[in-house]
């Protein structure tokens, strides 16, 4: 049986992708994994900010604990861009990735503006109603202010220094679908279709009717994908 795991992306949490492993857990074996310092899942306590690279390594020590070696990965947005991450460091722990709704291309100004979105005073005073979500998601990871401060801090690093380069997803050996919904506001059909280009044995799709947030996704869609 093959086994799948699960990303969630940034601000995001478990809870989020349970209907897409529900689907998916019919004929395979589903891991949702839980990126430290996000919903439940909190961060070792010498860890100060978020980084991508141990992202990477939380989930392949993850993947150790249960006793997986080789793995289908699925990741939406900010977890796209870390299993691509681990396809290109650990080649043989990925069978093959799926992303959807990554933004790939990070520059200084980008970064700085979506930074900017993550101030919890903003949030709490125009969308209250995301800031209770907020609030409630990540109670246990050390409140939802300190995932917006890290998150925003880890944006700006990306925009400095963007690991995810051409050059490293040439070295992503597996088959890997990059996908985007036609009407997502935060990631570019031709920012995806340039991450596409540039994987070896690469795939691109175009989701229709579907914008970025992840509880609009039609699930069987993605479960078609993942085969």
């Amino acid at each position: 049986m093959t086994d799948i795991v699960l990303l969630h992306g940034a601000l995001g949490a478990a809870e989020q992708l349970a209907p897409l492993a529900e689907c998916l857990s019919e004929s395979r074996r589903v891991h949702v994994v839980e990126l430290e310092g996000h919903g439940r899942t909190p961060s070792a306590p010498s860890t100060r900010g978020y980084a991508m690279e141990r992202f990477v390594e939380q989930v392949v020590a993850a993947l150790d604990a249960r006793g997986v070696g080789r793995a289908a990965l699925f990741g939406y947005s900010m977890g796209g861009y870390v299993a691509l991450l681990l396809a290109a460091a650990h080649p043989e722990r990925a069978a093959r990735v799926v992303t959807l709704g990554t933004k790939f291309r990070w520059d200084p100004e980008t970064a700085a503006r979506e930074a900017r979105r993550l101030d919890a005073a903003t949030i709490r005073a125009k969308v209250p109603r995301f800031a209770d979500a907020l609030e409630a998601r990540h109670a246990g990871a050390g409140g939802w202010e300190t995932v917006l401060a890290r998150t925003a801090e880890l944006l700006r690093g990306l925009g400095d220094a963007a690991p995810l380069t051409d050059e490293t997803l040439g070295r992503v050996r597996c088959p890997a679908c990059v996908a985007v919904g036609d009407r997502d506001a935060t990631v570019t059909v031709e920012e995806t279709a340039g991450a596409y280009r540039a994987l070896p044995d690469g795939e691109l799709a175009v989701l229709p009717r579907t914008a970025h947030p992840i509880e609009g996704v039609d699930v069987d869609a993605i479960a078609a994908l993942m085969e």
